[in-house]
């Protein structure tokens, strides 16, 4: 019988920020390397392939985190109160079916 500790909520913005770090460093640097690539191959190694993809990266990332803290702005889902039971996230159901 283990109990578990809870998570501080300090834990856990914590955990999201060095989520968001991460990924903003790795999408920033498959940019840039996809940008290296096509302005060597296709673009006679002019500089704005670099800069555009790098900020594509950068750009995708902060996406991702802005949805890791708001997560109301994720297109499907609504949030329901606190004093319910159910999970405070869940995808919002389609007013409509539709038919083939």
């Amino acid at each position: 019988m283990s109990s578990s500790k809870p998570v501080s909520s300090e834990n856990i913005l914590g955990q999201k920020y060095d989520r968001c770090l991460a990924d903003f460093l790795v999408k920033t640097g498959v940019g840039f390397s996809v940008g290296v690539v096509a302005s060597v191959i296709l673009f006679k190694r002019r500089t704005f392939p670099i800069a555009l993809s790098t900020g594509f990266g950068a750009g995708a990332a902060y996406a991702d985190c802005d949805r890791s803290f708001n997560p109301a702005r994720i297109p499907g889902t609504r949030i329901i109160p606190a004093s319910s039971s159910v999970s405070p996230v869940v995808p919002a159901e389609p007013d409509h079916k539709h038919q083939l």
